[in-house]
């Protein structure tokens, strides 16, 4: 078999089903399967999305052991030899699994690759590309040096600002959003670690592919990740993410681990701080401002499917949805043009 896809799902089965849709498009031609794992949602993703997707292999958990851990359960019994980690909260093109393949199969030195990555409003996901967060990485990003100079090739490494998103690039770490990986490498290398809950297994996983004398590839496909615009970066965010960096650098820099958990609590201040007297000072101007946005969807499915995209935008109050039917596909794309032009702030789902 040429290619497993592994998801990992909890409580997101309208994104999902949205997901799904995507995958078995673009696995057409592929020999694969698809492989969900459930962490015991409560939305009832696993009652809901079975009867709709029967050649999907589902597996149940009765509690939510994490991501690491669910991603390790189907790639246990996965068959490819090839496998997708892969996001519920992705869309992907009809060509994107096939030409990542491609590329693979070409360059029998990879042993991973990931894709560009863009959020529901089209804007592009820094994640797609990273290097590894080493003491002078870490150090630009926690104290906002790589952000100060985006495109820097000393100061912007973590994010890889310096690489253009439209090019092939040998990168240092995917994204878990989408990540391809050899299943032999896995089998050299091991799974993921499973001390990673949540974040940071990514990197991990990376940096063993590269120990393991093996490249990491970043290709120009494009894929939506949902997520990217909804992730919260507050300071509980923070905190996870600098703790799960915290786990990787006990792992590999050891003689690093007290300076680093110093510079992480040090960010953590300093950011909390930053935002502090952001309020103060600019009590308006530091809110995002959301702007109204009108969302078409076109479809030549029934209305069956408006409730699904009322869910995945149930958190953005201020937009309003359009669902637009007809059987003729032909009507569809020309008032999908005309809409779009005529609105700057429309944006045709499909």
């Amino acid at each position: 078999m040429k290619l497993s896809v592994i998801i990992v799902n909890y409580n997101v089965k309208y994104f999902l089903e949205q997901c799904l849709r995507s995958v078995l498009k673009a696995v057409k031609g592929i020999d694969s399967e698809i492989l969900v794992v459930d962490n015991n949602s409560s939305d009832d993703s696993v009652n809901y999305l079975y009867p709709l997707f029967p050649s999907v292999i589902f597996i149940s958990n009765k509690d939510n052991p994490g991501f690491s851990k669910a991603n390790n359960q189907a790639i246990q019994s996965a068959k490819g030899k090839y496998i997708l980690l892969l996001n519920p909260d992705t869309v992907i093109g009809e060509q994107t699994l096939l030409r990542v393949c491609e590329f693979m199969d070409s360059h029998p030195g990879a042993g991973g690759v990931g894709v560009r990555m863009i959020d529901g409003s089209g804007h592009f996901l820094k994640e797609s590309k990273r290097g590894f967060p080493s003491p002078w990485n870490s150090f630009c990003k926690i104290f906002g040096l790589s952000a100060i100079f985006p495109k820097s090739s000393l100061f912007a490494r973590y994010h890889m600002g310096y690489l253009r998103d439209d090019e092939v690039h040998e990168v240092e770490v995917l994204a878990g959003a989408f990540m391809m990986i050899k299943k032999s490498v896995l089998d050299q290398i091991g799974l993921l670690d499973e001390d990673f809950f949540m974040y940071g297994e990514d990197i991990d996983l990376s940096y063993r592919i590269i120990l393991g004398g093996y490249k990491n590839y970043y290709l120009p496909e494009t894929i939506i990740h949902y997520k990217g615009e909804s992730t919260r970066k507050d300071i509980r965010y923070v905190k996870i993410f600098y703790q799960a960096m915290l786990i990787f650098f006990r792992k590999y820099y050891p003689g690093y681990g007290k300076i680093y958990s110093l510079l992480i609590r040090s960010g953590i201040y300093f950011r909390a701080m930053c935002a502090a007297l952001n309020k103060l000072v600019f009590p308006e101007t530091g809110r995002k401002k959301v702007k109204n946005r009108n969302y078409i969807v076109f479809s030549t499915d029934e209305m069956k499917y408006e409730d699904m995209f009322k869910s995945m935008l149930e958190k953005e109050s201020k937009h309003n949805l359009y669902y637009i039917y007809h059987t003729d596909t032909k009507i569809l794309i020309s008032s999908n043009e005309v809409l779009i032009n005529k609105e700057k702030n429309n944006y045709g789902l499909s």
